[in-house]
């Protein structure tokens, strides 16, 4: 009597492993046949990005965020929520950030709180106002006078320069050099209500998102009846939580044993995050927007290159030889941009009559600027660190792309107030497109382990 429903649970148990395994050899296809094609509201397709990071970028972005100009950033974590009472800090390890000793710092950047240039800038008493402003980070020193009353001017220069970000005051007691490097974005053990806020705000009243999307993490109706701007706008803010969600993914914390953390992929993780079963279809669309954005981030970085290669830029951290090798790879990275045939066109963007053009773009920076202050409300150190710095990356990107005409204006050999980069931002621009390249490249390498599992 008693054999027949074990016999009947054991039937139910294979039929439950067969079918376990059947959707384990589909997953991958399923993965793969979603995330292919052309992208929306450009003409470009994955396959042929792919390639291009594999071997053009990724190699060089990597190398390039180890230089020291690139791996130190000065940042503010202390900043308060601005928009709700903070509910205490994560006071898990994972979620705490070491700040770079002061004796690590290379001189030339540390020389000055609020980016001085050079040796000339740092003992000259005549620029001491000058140390006051945000202004390009990192020139030579052949400075003439007209230079460096340029320079001051530039410390009476406001926000009409478009700023798409709130900038931390790089001259604040609370804001600490932080070596990038030692600081890795990884998965943290952070989550729950107070995750959830942070990113329900950045959705719920900050995006232009569909109208019939209520659940931020789960938007399940594409963004159809909204103009090319605002599916633009949902669109960055989706690619960037899907990188950074493929970020914690691709380096999770798998086991620790006698103190000793191992990091690595979690393929449950990423199926519960990006699977389209488990997503109900969203996870595909989620990645496609990452390479959206990434789209977005190369645009920029090919339309800033003239800045960038001007006789008197100089990546400056008081180090002559590793200087100039710097500023050749990051040239050698600007090239290669240029060289992408399938740009994003960004001239379609905010083409329509010229008042409504005007506001409609102001209402795009009012609300990505809303969102880079919502990053000082997420409760985790080391998330808040990463999210700080690529959303300053992309709210760059975005100064970059509507600043056409003022960066071909640019002087060669003096600086100009129409269009300034600080070295934060620089880091930041840079930093930003070297983790959407990192979340490309580990997306490849999520579906090679994905059909290994098969």
């Amino acid at each position: 009597m008693s054999r027949g429903p074990r016999r009947a649970g054991a039937g139910q148990g294979a039929a439950a492993a067969v079918q376990l395994l059947v959707t384990l050899s589909f997953l991958p296809s399923v993965v793969e046949a979603q995330v292919t094609g052309v992208l929306d509201d450009c003409l470009c397709d994955i396959d042929s990005i792919d390639n291009f990071n594999t071997f053009k970028i990724f190699p060089k972005i990597k190398k390039l965020q180890e230089r020291d100009y690139f791996r130190y950033y000065k940042v503010n974590l202390k900043r308060p929520c601005p928009f709700w009472a903070e509910d205490g800090h994560c006071s898990i390890k994972d979620c705490h950030v070491e700040p770079c000793p002061e004796s690590k710092i290379p001189v030339g950047i540390k020389a000055g709180s609020s980016n001085k240039y050079s040796k000339v800038a740092n003992s000259t008493k005549e620029l001491e106002d000058c140390e006051q402003a945000n202004k390009l980070g990192a020139i030579n020193s052949t400075l003439s006078n007209q230079s460096k009353e340029a320079f001051i001017d530039w410390a009476r220069y406001d926000d009409s320069q478009d700023h798409f970000c709130e900038l931390d005051d790089e001259r604040s007691p609370a804001a600490q050099y932080v070596d990038l490097l030692l600081n890795p974005e990884r998965y943290t053990g952070y989550k729950g209500p107070s995750a959830w806020r942070v990113w329900n705000s950045i959705y719920e009243e900050n995006c232009f998102k569909p109208r019939s999307v209520y659940r931020p993490l789960n938007p399940l109706a594409p963004s159809r009846g909204l103009c090319l701007e605002k599916r633009v706008f949902y669109k960055l803010i989706s690619g960037l939580h899907a990188s950074i969600n493929l970020h914690l993914c691709a380096n999770y914390l798998l086991e620790e044993t006698w103190g000793k953390p191992s990091w690595g992929p979690n393929m449950k993780e990423f199926k519960r995050r990006f699977d389209p079963v488990e997503t109900k279809g969203e996870g595909p669309r989620r990645l496609k927007n990452l390479y959206f954005l990434y789209l977005i981030e190369l645009r920029a970085l090919s339309k800033v290159a003239p800045y960038f290669e001007r006789s008197i830029v100089d990546l400056y951290t008081g180090n002559v030889e590793e200087d100039a090798d710097t500023k050749t790879l990051l040239l050698n990275i600007f090239q290669d941009t240029r060289s992408f045939p399938m740009h994003f066109d960004e001239k379609s963007m905010f083409a329509g009559d010229k008042k409504g053009a005007k506001s409609l773009k102001e209402e795009f920076r009012l609300h990505f600027k809303n969102i880079s202050r919502i990053m000082d409300c997420v409760g985790c150190d080391k998330c808040r660190l990463w999210g700080k710095l690529q959303t300053q990356g992309l709210g760059t990107a975005l100064k970059i792309l509507f600043s056409e005409k003022e960066i071909q204006k640019l002087p060669e050999n003096s600086p100009s107030k129409g269009f300034q980069l600080t070295r934060q931002e620089i880091v930041a621009l840079l930093n930003a497109f070297g983790r959407l390249s990192t979340s490309i490249r580990e997306l490849q390498n999520f579906k090679v382990l994905l059909q290994h599992s098969r």
